[in-house]
C-alpha cells in the first residue's frame, strides 16, 4: 500500500461531509493535499466514515487513577471542596514512575475515544512534602514520555500555583507539591521549553492555576516572563467554576473572577478560560469578545456539581469553545458532547439547543465547534482534515449497531447520541500514524500496569 495516503468514502471536512476524498500527508504527518470527488487510486488504503481527531483541552492525568472512587457521601452536603480533599490525598502519593504509567494508559484511552491531542494542565511538580526534585522537570518528563510513547499530540501546561486562597493566603501542607515562586516557575518553564524543542507534536503553554492560587502581581510577572520566551504560548486558567469561588473573589476584590480577569489582564485568543461556569450576562459578552476559548468539561462539571454553563448566551456573543475530560470520570469525546447538549436541554427544557444557524444537525454543530475551539486552545495545527493541519483522523465502524445502514447526514448523530459506551470508533491516526486499530487485539500490558499503580495508590 502507498504510505501517507488514504482514500475516504465519507469524510467530515470543515465544511461538512464530502464523498470520495483522497488525503495525503508528508513525512511530518501534516496534510499536504486533499482531493474531493475522486476515484480511489490503486494501492491506496481505504476508510469508510472519517472524522477529524478531537482536542481534549483540559486534562489532569493523575486524576484518572481515582475516577469513580469518590462516589460516596463524606458529609451532610458533599461538594467540589470535599472531593478536592480526596484529590489531594492522591496527589500527595504519586511518584514520577506512577504518573508516567497512569498518563500512558490515559493517553491510550484518549486515542481510542477520539482524542488525538491533549492539553495537560500539570500542577504536581515536587516530591511528597514539597521539596524540589534534583531535576525540577522530573514530573513534566513523565508526561512528555507518556505522550511520546502513545503518539498523542501534547500541549503541556505547567501550572503556576503559589497561594492557598484569594489575597495571598498561605498554602496548606497538602498543596506543597504544587508550589513554585515566580522565579522557580519561569526557570522550570524555560527548561521544559528546551526539552520539547525537537518534538514536532508537542507544544508548551502556561497555566496560572486560578485567581485563588496566584496573586494579580505574580500573574502579571509570570505572563510577562513567558512572553519574553514565547509570546504565542497558550494560556489556560481555571475560573468561575464554583459559586464559593465567585463569592470569595468578590470578598477579596469586589469583582467576580471573569470580571477581574477582563479588568486586569489583556485576555485575548491565546487564553482558555476553563469552566467559566458562573458568569453574568456582561461577563459572557466581554469574555466572548476577547476571543478566548471557554474550556467546557461537561462530565466532570456534572460529577462535581459545578453548575451549568449558558451555552446559547456564549454562542450568541460569538464565543469560541472546546471540550476536555478534566478529572477523567469518563474518557470519551462523544460522551462529553452528548453531556453538553443534554445539560442545555435540562437547563432550558428544549431539544437540539446546540444546533446553530449553519448546522441544524446538532451533532455536526457540536463536533465542528469543539474541533475549532480545541485547536485554538491547543496552539497546534489540529483544526480538522485540511491542508496544513496534522493528519489526525478517526474512523467510525459502519457496522456498529448505532451506525449500520444510516444515511450520511445521520451517522455522526448515531455516533454521539446512539453508541453510548459501546464506542463506534474503529481506527485512529495521529500525525499520520495509525495508533488505534480495533480490528487488532490491543496489548494488555499498559492496562495491567495502570491497574497495579492504582492499587498501590489506594493502599
Amino acid at each position: 500500500m502507498i504510505a501517507n495516503q488514504l482514500f475516504v468514502q465519507h469524510a467530515l471536512l470543515n465544511d461538512g461531509w464530502q464523498r470520495d476524498v483522497l488525503i495525503e500527508w508528508d513525512a511530518l504527518g501534516v496534510i499536504s493535499r486533499i482531493v474531493r470527488g475522486t476515484c480511489r487510486p490503486a494501492e491506496v488504503a481505504e476508510a469508510g466514515w472519517l472524522l477529524p481527531g478531537m482536542t481534549n483541552l483540559h486534562s489532569h492525568a493523575f486524576q484518572r487513577a481515582f475516577s469513580g472512587l469518590t462516589e460516596y457521601r463524606q458529609q451532610q452536603q458533599d461538594s467540589f471542596w470535599s472531593w478536592r480533599n480526596l484529590m489531594y490525598a492522591f496527589a500527595a502519593k504519586i511518584s514520577p514512575e506512577q504518573l508516567e504509567v497512569i498518563a500512558t494508559w490515559l493517553y491510550s484511552e484518549m486515542l481510542a475515544a477520539g482524542y488525538t491531542s491533549v492539553c495537560e494542565f500539570h500542577y504536581v511538580h515536587h516530591q511528597p512534602g514539597g521539596a524540589p526534585y534534583a531535576d525540577p522537570a522530573t514530573l513534566s518528563l513523565s508526561l512528555i514520555n507518556a505522550a511520546r510513547n502513545t503518539g498523542i499530540g501534547l500541549t503541556l501546561l505547567p501550572v503556576c500555583y503559589q497561594d492557598g486562597g484569594f489575597g495571598g493566603q498561605a498554602p496548606e501542607a497538602k498543596q506543597y507539591r504544587f508550589i513554585n515562586s515566580t522565579e522557580q516557575f519561569l526557570a522550570l518553564w524555560q527548561q521544559i521549553q528546551s526539552l520539547m524543542a525537537d518534538q514536532p507534536r508537542m507544544r508548551l503553554g502556561v497555566a496560572p492555576h486560578s485567581l485563588r492560587a496566584i496573586s494579580g502581581e505574580a500573574l502579571s510577572r509570570v505572563l510577562s516572563g513567558i512572553a519574553r520566551m514565547d509570546n504565542t504560548a497558550p494560556i489556560h486558567i481555571h475560573v468561575a467554576e464554583q459559586i464559593k469561588e465567585v463569592e470569595d473573589c468578590l470578598a477579596w476584590s469586589g469583582l467576580r473572577p471573569v470580571e477581574w480577569l477582563m479588568e486586569h489582564q489583556p485576555v485575548d485568543p491565546r487564553w482558555c478560560l476553563i469552566h467559566a461556569t458562573h458568569m453574568t450576562a456582561q461577563e459572557y459578552q466581554r469574555a466572548a469578545a476577547s476571543g478566548a476559548v471557554a474550556g467546557l468539561c461537561p462530565l466532570t462539571e456534572a460529577n462535581l456539581g459545578d453548575g451549568l454553563f449558558d451555552f446559547p448566551r456564549w454562542r450568541q456573543a460569538g464565543g469560541h469553545w472546546g471540550i476536555g475530560s478534566d478529572s477523567h470520570i469518563a474518557v470519551s469525546a462523544a460522551e462529553e458532547l452528548l453531556m453538553l447538549e443534554y445539560s442545555q436541554r435540562l437547563q432550558f427544557r428544549q431539544r437540539n439547543v446546540c444546533a446553530d444557524a449553519q448546522y441544524n444537525d446538532t451533532a455536526t454543530a457540536l463536533y465542528l465547534g469543539a474541533l475549532q475551539g480545541g485547536a485554538q486552545a491547543n496552539g497546534r495545527a489540529v483544526a480538522g482534515i485540511a491542508e496544513g493541519q496534522s493528519a489526525d483522523m478517526v474512523e467510525l465502524d459502519a457496522r456498529h449497531a448505532a451506525l449500520a445502514l444510516l444515511p450520511e447526514n445521520t451517522v455522526l448523530a448515531g455516533h454521539l447520541f446512539g453508541s453510548s459506551r459501546s464506542s463506534a470508533i474503529q481506527r485512529v491516526w495521529a500525525g499520520g500514524q495509525l495508533r488505534i486499530d480495533c480490528q487488532q487485539q490491543q496489548p494488555s500490558s499498559t492496562l495491567a500496569a495502570f491497574a497495579a499503580v492504582r492499587q498501590q495508590l489506594l493502599q
